[in-house]
């Protein structure tokens, strides 16, 4: 299996974590623009863990969970099956 299945595989598993709610919040960006203290996890680079923005975010906004978008439960939940990983 290749690196870039796995990973498919895996932002696949972490937004099924989502409520339908959440999906839906994190894929209009309705949470707005990350800023300084926001932690989120870049999709595209999900090795990278939880990240906090110091500076202009690393992550094209398109691939974010931002922790402001989902409920503690949920990030909870998507911080569990990264330490996992």
């Amino acid at each position: 299996m290749s690196t870039d299945w796995k990973n498919a595989l895996t932002r696949e598993s972490i937004l099924a974590l989502l409520s339908d709610a959440e999906v839906a919040k994190v894929s209009t960006a309705e949470g707005g623009p990350l800023v300084e203290g926001d932690e989120y996890l870049d999709l595209e680079d999900l090795t990278a863990g939880v990240q906090q923005v110091h500076a202009p975010p690393r992550a094209k906004a398109a691939h974010v969970v931002a922790r402001s978008s989902v409920s503690d439960a949920t990030w909870t939940k998507i911080s569990g099956a990264l330490s996992k990983s």
